[in-house]
Formats: C-alpha cells, structure tokens, sequence
C-alpha cells in the first residue's frame, strides 16, 4: 500500500502532462497553405508562333522550406506560425512566370526547363533568384539575375535586378505583392524576348532575301565582253612612172 501511495503522486504528474500537451495542441493556430496570384496583364494577339525555353529556374537555398518566411525590422528571418505554401514555391514561381510570358507574348509556345520534347527553342531564359521574401513591417523584394541565350545558346543580354511592392502587413496581401515583384520581372522578360525574337527574325528575312535572289547563268558569271579594238587603215603609197 505504501508503495502504491509512493508511486502515486508521479502518475498523477504524467496525467498532467499529457493533458496540458493536449490542451496546447488544441489552441494551436491551423495551418492556412498560400499560393502565388496570377496578375492582370496586357494579353496579346495568339497567332505568335514565338518559341521560349524558361529556365533553368534557380531560388534560394533558405525559400525552399513549405513554412513561409517573414523578415524582421532588423533584416533576421523567423518562420511563420501558420502560413504554408501549398507545394513547392520553385515550381510556383515558375508556373506563374510561364503563364505571364505566354500571355504578354501571345505565344502557347512555352516551356517550362527541363520539359523541352520535341520544341526548338528561339530563345532561352535562364534565371537565378537570390531573395523573395516580405513581412509584417517590411515590403515584398524580389532580387535575382537573368540571361538570355539565342537559338545557338550564345548570351544576348543579361541584367541583375531589384523589385519592391508595398502591402497591408497581413499575409494575404504579402503573397499579393510578392506575386506582384514577379509580374514585373516577368514584364521586363518580356521586352527583352521581344527585342531579341525581332533581330532574329531580320537575319531570318535577311538569309531568305539572299537565297531569293536570282543567280546568272553558269558561264556568264563574270565574265566581260571583249571588243577588239578597230585600228585605221593606212593608206598604200603610189609610185607614179
């Protein structure tokens, strides 16, 4: 009996222990998952038979966790309590700059690296992201570098970037604005295609008009007419007898 009273008063302890565990799990916040906003843009014509390859896509080691990430006054980053991102934010991100591109540039020919099959790629965006973040006090930056390639694979242009979009501090309005900085990325992408997709389209035009042209005869190729010259004649001398 007396190891029985003995032994009582630490059960009691474990019994308290998991209730208050149980209560803690119940007043917990619950998870609400995000995902990026497709932006209004300026769609344009579809009979754009322009061909581009997105990516390779590259983001920060630190964004690819599914908590999301809010930064502080003092530039520290801190884990949401409950804000997730419904899948993989790399694939979110590129999803959404796909679907911006097409759209401005009014082509379906798209792709997403490294899903290329059976396409010939007119151009190539690579792209590197090194910070996409926002929080309560802090506005939503975008900072990443891209490349453009050509047909060949040979570098066109290439630009290091910042964006900002102010917001509410609720974390709605920070996945808005964040969505918001790669719509402008996304627009300045654009121009840069556009810009490149003409100067090819110009050799193009320019290696057909050649082709076009007629060529002379076999033969005839240069060669120059050669008139022979035409000396007077000379009168005889007459001898009179």
């Amino acid at each position: 009996m007396t190891h029985f009273l003995t032994r009582l008063p630490v059960r009691l302890a474990l019994l308290s222990a998991i209730a208050l565990g149980v209560v803690g799990c119940s007043i917990a916040p619950p998870a609400q998952f995000y995902q990026l906003q497709q932006s209004a843009v300026d769609t344009e014509s579809r009979n754009n038979n322009a061909t581009v390859l997105l990516g390779p896509l590259k983001i920060a080691d630190y964004l690819q966790r599914e908590s999301m990430l809010q930064r502080q006054l003092d530039e520290s980053l801190t884990l949401s309590d409950s804000a997730r991102w419904a899948g993989s934010l790399q694939d979110d991100i590129g999803q959404l700059l796909l679907r911006q591109i097409s759209t401005q540039l009014g082509s379906s020919r798209i792709s997403l690296y490294p899903d290329r099959v059976g396409m010939q790629a007119q151009a190539q965006v690579v792209l590197s992201i090194s910070r996409l973040d926002s929080g309560v006090e802090q506005p939503a930056v975008l900072e990443a570098q891209w490349r453009l390639l050509d047909a060949k694979g040979e570098l066109r242009n290439s630009r290091v970037v910042r964006f900002e979009e102010a917001h509410d501090g609720t974390v709605a309005d920070q996945v808005r604005a964040q969505s918001d900085v790669l719509a402008q990325l996304s627009q300045q992408l654009v121009r840069a295609l556009h810009e490149q997709l003409l100067t090819s389209v110009k050799k193009d035009t320019g290696k057909t008009s050649q082709r076009a042209r007629p060529q002379k005869p076999e033969g005839q190729q240069g060669e120059t007419i050669s008139i022979p010259v035409v000396e007077p004649v000379r009168e005889q001398d007459v001898y009179r007898f």
